[in-house]
């Protein structure tokens, strides 16, 4: 049996140099300096804002069946069935490629044959002059100064167009009526054509006539009743696109506006973008859309 001094002597004999020879083959870790610890983060970059559009967003036609008026006029008058033929109009709504920024059209145009509507027309007037007179005989439904001026304050406007002589422009500046007006589009203005020395055949003309404006790139007008043949819608769609074409060109500084898309539609019927034909291959004859409905 071995003693215990037998088993220390082997012990004695590892040094002090062995023992620090055998720490230093053990693998150490060395130490990282702080500065050195980095965390992989990227900087955020900043959105890129998008450009705002300076023109108004159009339909792609390529993707629309375009129909000849005489296909248009069967469609619509099928939705119209049952009514009558007098209350129910037709209208053209016109898509402009424009700026948004850029100017408006706006207009009044007589057609070849109006479309009746029942118009109240104002004449801001005296009320013995001779100007009156003529406003009555034509058809105005209110005429006079002071008492129009305090219906019109009082927010009583039971008219659809204004126009003022101009004797009584003075007057109605005055009256302030510019802030109840304005934003409904009845101020008259000399710029507008409704501040006129013959008040009698301006209320003549604008009751034979329509009016037009250019709202968010597009214009729209009653061209026809549905009473109207195909020729007489004929007639009327190409004044209507004539005149279009002549304010364009009038315009003047770099406008840019075209004609995108023609739309015809009615009261209760939905819109047909029209190819600017009469008539189709397969058409019906023009003569079937002439009678009652």
């Amino acid at each position: 049996m071995a003693t215990p001094r037998s088993l220390i002597a082997p012990l004695s004999r590892l040094t002090t140099s062995s023992i620090a020879a055998s720490r230093h083959q053990a693998p150490t870790l060395a130490s990282i300096p702080y500065q050195s610890i980095r965390c992989a983060t990227t900087k955020a970059q900043p959105k890129k804002k998008k450009k705002a559009r300076n023109t108004f967003i159009q339909y792609d036609l390529k993707k629309t069946e375009p129909f000849s008026l005489v296909d248009a006029m069967q469609y619509i008058r099928a939705f119209e069935v049952g009514r009558n033929p007098s209350s129910s109009k037709y209208e053209l709504a016109i898509r402009l490629r424009t700026l948004k920024n850029g100017p408006s059209l706006r207009n009044r145009l007589r057609l070849p044959h109006p479309v009746k509507t029942d118009l109240r027309i104002c004449v801001i007037a005296a009320p013995d002059s001779k100007g009156a007179a003529e406003a009555r005989s034509q058809g105005a439904a209110l005429v006079g100064e002071d008492d129009i001026f305090n219906q019109i304050k009082e927010g009583i406007i039971e008219f659809d167009r204004c126009i003022c002589h101009v004797d009584s422009l003075q007057k109605m500046n005055k009256a302030g009526l510019g802030r109840i007006l304005g934003p409904k589009g009845l101020m008259p203005s000399t710029k507008a054509g409704t501040v006129v020395p013959n008040v009698g055949a301006a209320v003549r003309a604008m009751v034979g006539a329509s009016e037009y404006r250019e709202r968010l790139a597009v214009i729209r007008m009653a061209v026809g009743q549905l009473g109207f043949t195909p020729e007489e819608m004929q007639r009327n769609v190409k004044a209507f696109m004539d005149a279009i074409k002549k304010d364009i060109s009038q315009m003047k500084g770099p406008v840019g506006k075209e004609i995108h898309e023609v739309v015809l539609s009615s009261t209760n019927a939905p819109g047909f973008t029209l190819s600017g034909d009469f008539r189709g291959a397969n058409s019906i004859a023009a003569k079937e859309l002439s009678g009652p409905m």
